[in-house]
C-alpha cells in the first residue's frame, strides 16, 4: 500500500509539473533525453520529416527519406558491452547513422564511446559473401550541452580516418560529427541584439539553436523564426507540442486508474478487517457462551454467571 501512495505522489508531482509548464507555455526541452527520442524517432509524419530535415543539414547532402533501426547494437562476443543508442536510422541509399543527445560531460570517456559506436555500426554493414567496398558510409552523431573541445571555437568538429602528417583520407565510409551547443550562445546573443539574423545561420546550426533554446521562453521569438523558415525545425516543433498534451493527457489516466486501484484495495483492505473483527467478536461470544455453561453446571447462580461473563441474565437462562 505504501508504494501505491508513494508511486501516487509521484504522479500527481508530475502532473503538477506538465499543468504548470502548459499554463505557463512553458515547453518541454529536447535537451531532455526521452524528449529528444520522442521527437526524432515517433512513428509520425512529422518525427519523420523532422528527422530527415535534422540529418540533411548534419551530413551536408538531401536525405529522401529514412528508417528507424532498433537502437540496440550487437555485441562483437559474449559478455560485450551491447550499447543501447538514442536514434539509429538507415537512409534510402543504405547509409547509417546515430544520433546522440549528451547534457552533461561523465566520466565514460565520450571521444571512445564515439569512435567504438561507429566501429560497432560499420561492422554490421557488410554480410557474409559480400566485398567490403559494398559496405555503406555510416555517421556518429553527436548533440553535446556542453564543450567537449575547449581549444577551438569550431561548429561542429568532423572527424575520419587520416594520415598522421599527410592527412589524407583514409576512407570516406565513417564520420563522427560533434556538435557542442554551447559554443553558438553567441550567436544567439548577436540575434537578439540585433547584429545578426537567422538568414546568417547554416542549417545545422538552426538545428542546434532550436535544440539549445527551444524550452527558453526569452527565445520565443527566435524559435518562431526559426520554424517560419524551416519546416523540418517546424515538424520538430509539431511533434514536441504533441508530447506536452500527451504526456498530460497519460498521467492523467494513470493516475486515475492508480486512484481506482488505492479505492479498490481500501474497500478490500476495509472488508478484510471487517471479516476479521465480525469472526473475533463471534469467537468472544461463544468463548463467554462456554464459561457461562461450565459455571451454571457447578451450580452457580445466574445472576453470579452475569457478573462473570457480561451476558444478559435472558442469554443465561436460555443456556
Amino acid at each position: 500500500m505504501k508504494n501505491i501512495f508513494h508511486h501516487l505522489k509521484s504522479l500527481n508531482e508530475q502532473r503538477r509539473f506538465f499543468k504548470e509548464k502548459a499554463e505557463q507555455e512553458q515547453p518541454l526541452s529536447i535537451l531532455d533525453d526521452q524528449v529528444f527520442k520522442y521527437t526524432l524517432a515517433s512513428d509520425t509524419e512529422d518525427s519523420r520529416e523532422a528527422l530527415r530535415s535534422l540529418l540533411s543539414a548534419c551530413i551536408h547532402r538531401e536525405i529522401s527519406s529514412v528508417e528507424i533501426l532498433n537502437n540496440e547494437l550487437l555485441p562483437v562476443y559474449m559478455g560485450a558491452k551491447s550499447p543501447r543508442l538514442d536514434v539509429r536510422v538507415e537512409f534510402n541509399d543504405g547509409e547509417q547513422a546515430d544520433l546522440e543527445m549528451q547534457v552533461r560531460n561523465t566520466e565514460d570517456n565520450l571521444k571512445d564511446r564515439a569512435s567504438q559506436y561507429i566501429t560497432l555500426l560499420q561492422a554490421g554493414q557488410v554480410k557474409r559473401g559480400k566485398q567490403y567496398n559494398e559496405s555503406k558510409r555510416v555517421y556518429q552523431i553527436f548533440f553535446l550541452n556542453f564543450v567537449l573541445f575547449p581549444g577551438s571555437e569550431k561548429v561542429p568538429r568532423r572527424y575520419g580516418y587520416r594520415e598522421e602528417k599527410e592527412n589524407d583520407l583514409l576512407t570516406d565510409k565513417t564520420e563522427i560529427i560533434f556538435y557542442e551547443l554551447p559554443k553558438l550562445e553567441q550567436k544567439i546573443i548577436d540575434y537578439f541584439e540585433g547584429k545578426a539574423g537567422v538568414e546568417l545561420l547554416s542549417e545545422d546550426e538552426k538545428w542546434c539553436i532550436f535544440m539549445k533554446c527551444r524550452h527558453e521562453q526569452e527565445a520565443k521569438p527566435l524559435i518562431n523564426e526559426l520554424c517560419s523558415m524551416e519546416e523540418g525545425i517546424m515538424r520538430a516543433e509539431k511533434q514536441v507540442r504533441k508530447l506536452n498534451r500527451s504526456e498530460r493527457r497519460y498521467y492523467t489516466v494513470e493516475m486515475d486508474r492508480l486512484k481506482d486501484k488505492v479505492d479498490l484495495f481500501s474497500r478490500q483492505q476495509f472488508a478484510h478487517d471487517k471479516g476479521l473483527a465480525e469472526g473475533r467478536e463471534e469467537g468472544r461470544i461463544e468463548e463467554k457462551l462456554t464459561i457461562a455453561r461450565n459455571l451454571l453446571a457447578k451450580g452457580l447462580t445466574p445472576e453470579f454467571v452475569n457478573e462473570i461473563t457480561g451476558l444478559s441474565l435472558d442469554e443465561i437462562v436460555k443456556l
